[in-house]
């Protein structure tokens, strides 16, 4: 069986060098002195690589130029650079190396240059969707089962995925639940300002704003919801067009961010229903603000979902459902704050960011 939330017995092991690659456009130092400074949370990846000593590799196409075989295969998945770094690491790193790669996007190229050559180094891949048809066709083409020595996942479905589908083994499957900064996102008082009940959605991946915006738009409440990202466009069906006349989509810096959760007096993790688990940060982020949640029921989010969580969980792209919860939530305040209490002691304990970065380290130095 894949390892749940495992961590390995204390004990020596060889020295290694560790090498975290992480997705084109990261930057670890900016981030790291942001979060020293409050600005957003910590990041997991920076503090496992000030722990360990780590090397961090970015692609960079100034450096990292494909060549047309790279670019071929970026047809496939990931950018060419990303494919020239898995070269260039391939000719540097031995068997005393290990990486850690922070997903798919990055991990299976790197898969694909180590392949099963002696003496190669160590490979960790953290998965975070591996299930989607171009990321799994890839897995299989590039034969990224027999060349990655351990992969993490955050749900059960991508870990089944993973064994069932790659014929990965159960033994180097790690399931571990997400985590969350939960010294950055904290209880706090609401704006003064605040003028109606405030419903809030935050995020993009795979967000069904339409239902939520079905089973509100006729409340007396404002519906704020964030959907920006870098990495992934918005899907045509996620948003209603045009927004209803109490919903608005804004972005919001970090710290706007903590306080829209500290405002809301639900938040909403409305998803299309999918394998992966997309949703579970504004579910942890919303707990960890001692929030009340109501979530959708995605098989992603299994692990996410169990009974006495402090969520109200509501059926996929199901308005009356959705509407349902939100409004017994609204008018009965007492059972509001009953679940934001016990969401909040319970998220506290299962996604606290510092015994997850234990765990991630002691399966690190496993390796």
């Amino acid at each position: 069986m894949w390892q749940r939330g495992s961590t390995p017995a204390a004990r020596s092991y060889p020295a290694r060098n560790f090498h975290f690659v992480l997705n084109p456009g990261s930057n670890l130092d900016e981030w790291r002195s942001n979060s020293e400074r409050g600005l957003c949370p910590r990041h997991c990846m920076a503090v496992l690589a000030d722990r360990l000593g780590a090397i961090v590799h970015v692609p960079d196409p100034r450096r990292d130029q494909p060549n047309g075989y790279d670019r071929l295969r970026a047809r496939l998945v990931s950018p060419g650079e990303t494919w020239a770094l898995a070269r260039r690491l391939t000719a540097q790193l031995g068997s005393d190396d290990v990486v850690f790669c922070q997903n798919q996007y990055v991990g299976l190229p790197l898969a694909a240059a180590f392949g099963t050559r002696g003496r190669r180094p160590k490979l960790f891949v953290f998965c975070d969707n591996i299930t989607s048809r171009r990321n799994s066709l890839a897995a299989r083409m590039l034969r990224f089962a027999g060349s990655v020595d351990a992969v993490g996942v955050c749900c059960s479905t991508e870990a089944e995925f993973l064994h069932r589908g790659l014929k990965i083994p159960q033994s180097q499957i790690h399931l571990t639940l997400e985590h969350v900064d939960n010294g950055f996102f904290s209880p706090g008082p609401p704006r003064a300002d605040k003028t109606r009940p405030v419903i809030v959605g935050i995020g993009l991946e795979q967000r069904d704003y339409r239902t939520l915006a079905q089973a509100t738009h006729d409340l007396d409440v404002d519906v704020r919801v964030t959907g920006f990202s870098r990495y992934a466009p918005p899907l045509s069906k996620s948003f209603p067009n045009p927004l209803p006349a109490n919903m608005t989509r804004q972005y919001y810096d970090w710290p706007d961010l903590v306080q829209l959760y500290r405002d809301a007096d639900i938040v909403v993790s409305s998803i299309f229903p999918r394998p992966c688990a997309s949703g579970v940060t504004t579910l942890m982020e919303g707990l960890c603000c001692a929030r009340p949640v109501v979530a959708t029921r995605s098989p992603g989010l299994s692990d996410y979902l169990e009974p006495n969580d402090g969520l109200s969980v509501v059926e996929p792209c199901d308005s009356g459902s959705m509407r349902r919860a939100i409004v017994e939530l609204l008018e009965h305040p007492e059972k509001s704050q009953v679940q934001a209490e016990r969401g909040y002691l319970l998220a506290s304990k299962r996604y606290a960011f510092e015994p997850a970065v234990d765990r991630r380290q002691q399966l690190l130095e496993s390796l």
